[in-house]
């Protein structure tokens, strides 16, 4: 997970939403992980991937790119994220399916939507609709 500093928004608009998956994907291109599921949020970001190298260097490459383009963006300098991410290995597969749906469930327990799959800014719908998360852009 990925917090903005003091909770503050890491988002300002779904442009930036869409700036930040497509600086994930690349660095997938890089690291080669596996996607397995997202949710961005204002403040927040919930990334599940399956790694195939260090994860700090698939984490590196895509907050420096995402931080450079929001600064740019928004006239600001500095630090965008609180300290470093946090993350969590998954060791079976109850566990795995237990995290999905936190993920995912994210947005309704913010109140955001009152579904799952009302919300753009997920890899829910991707889910529902057997798109293959690793085949973006």
């Amino acid at each position: 997970m990925l917090r903005g500093i003091n909770r503050r928004n890491i988002f300002e608009s779904n442009q930036d939403k869409d700036y930040f998956l497509k600086s994930m994907y690349r660095a997938r291109e890089k690291s080669n992980f596996k996607v397995i599921g997202y949710c961005l949020m204002n403040t927040h970001v919930h990334l599940l991937f399956q790694e195939s190298e260090e994860i700090g260097v698939s984490m590196k490459r895509i907050t420096v790119s995402y931080v450079q383009w929001f600064n740019r963006k928004y006239n600001r300098v500095g630090h965008l994220f609180q300290n470093r991410y946090k993350s969590e290995p998954i060791e079976d597969e109850r566990y795995l399916m237990a995290v999905i749906r936190y993920i995912h469930q994210n947005p309704i327990k913010a109140g955001m939507v009152k579904e799952a799959s009302k919300y753009n800014w997920s890899s829910y719908n991707e889910y529902l609709n057997m798109y293959n998360l690793n085949n973006y852009l």
